[in-house]
């Protein structure tokens, strides 16, 4: 993937587009091709010369725009899916669309409302990623993708739910710990325990630190292991020897993913073949495993970035993702950036509202959560 290139400011962030060609070289190509752009856009339907002609500010005949389209589709800005003469455009049009965008934008009074709805009362991060990955879903139309690292998790939805441990055989045991906010760990452990005493051990911090943070129940425990032995010297013995092993830390490098809205791809991409079909099922199938997600968007989103990012064309880092667009940033709070957040759709996506929703919704995550910390 070659060097993104910055294009100027896009509401309080810099604008990154990656790949940008070089774009038509004179100004009545440049307006042909936006309009093309912004009605394909808008229809779906692939787009003709009157169409553009009827709405030529500079009442440009339908002949002079037929040939200012020939000459865009030769330089790789249009192609013509058919025989007819309608033209759609190609990512190297989308991508130099989305470079004139650059510049301030505001995001309607009603789209506002909405995510201020949807994230009023968030206190952490976890919490704010959930929701964001819904309200992206609503307001793009496209899919909502948040990441959120679980050390940077804490609060009542990192308290503990529940604690299972199971021997799964000689020198194993698996541990799963659930917390509030839905996050399940499981680790195996090489650890030659009893079921029966995994069973006390679970019983006794299931009883004794439900609704405690994680940090808080290791911090309690290492100073019971210390102060219970006598009372309950063979329990603690399981419990210290399960503590040291790991069975109550957060994965290192662990993240939380939420997607929301593969319905809305399914939706926009019409499947017109069996090849269509497949594609889109191992696009489903993408999504649905979150490690691929997470892989996307470590690819394409830089947490030194100061910026809304717009990458056309995923199949770099995931080739079932070819046809697919990512706007995303960091998600930060106080400058630590804490997860990033992202829409993927069809490249035929309304580029500015998607893009002014992102940057929203980024200023509001660093606002909320530096007010609730």
């Amino acid at each position: 993937m070659g060097h993104p290139q910055s294009v100027g400011t896009f509401g309080h962030s810099s604008l990154f587009v990656s790949l940008m060609p070089p774009g038509p070289a004179g100004g009545r190509e440049r307006e042909i091709l936006t309009a093309i752009v912004e009605t394909f856009i808008a229809s779906g339907e692939p787009v003709g010369s009157r169409t553009i002609a009827r709405a030529s500010r500079e009442g440009l005949s339908a002949a002079t725009i037929r040939n200012v389209m020939a000459d865009l589709t030769d330089a790789g800005f249009l192609e013509q899916p058919h025989t007819s003469a309608g033209r759609v455009p190609t990512a190297e049009a989308y991508r130099y669309y989305v470079e004139q965008l650059s510049g301030e934008a505001h995001l309607s009074q009603e789209n506002q409302a909405i995510i201020q709805d949807s994230l009023a009362g968030v206190s952490d991060v976890q919490e704010f990623m959930e929701r964001t990955s819904h309200v992206l879903s609503l307001v793009s139309h496209g899919v909502g993708v948040t990441v959120a690292g679980v050390a940077s998790m804490s609060g009542p939805r990192n308290a503990l739910e529940h604690v299972y441990f199971s021997r799964l055989g000689d020198q194993k045991v698996l541990a799963v710990v659930v917390t509030r906010g839905g996050v399940v760990r499981d680790r195996v452990l090489r650890l030659d325990i009893p079921q029966a005493e995994l069973d006390l051990a679970a019983r006794y911090l299931n009883d004794n630190f439900r609704g405690w943070t994680m940090e808080d129940m290791r911090a309690e425990l290492e100073r019971r292991i210390e102060t219970e032995r006598g009372e309950y010297r063979e329990l603690m013995k399981s419990i210290e020897r399960l503590y040291q092993q790991g069975a109550l830390a957060a994965h290192e490098g662990a993240n939380v993913v939420f997607v929301e809205g593969a319905a809305n791809l399914v939706a926009s991409e019409p499947v017109a073949s069996e090849s269509d079909r497949q594609r889109l099922q191992e696009m489903l199938r993408t999504l649905d495993e979150k490690e691929k997600v997470v892989k996307l968007l470590s690819a394409y989103l830089d947490t030194r970035q100061e910026a809304v990012r717009v990458v056309i064309g995923l199949d770099e880092a995931l080739p079932s993702m070819q046809n697919f667009v990512l706007i995303g940033a960091p998600a930060r709070v106080g400058g630590e950036v804490r997860g990033s957040l992202a829409v993927i759709g069809p490249t035929r996506l309304d580029y500015q509202h998607t893009m002014s929703a992102v940057s929203y919704i980024a200023r509001l995550f660093d606002r909320l959560l530096n007010e609730s910390e």
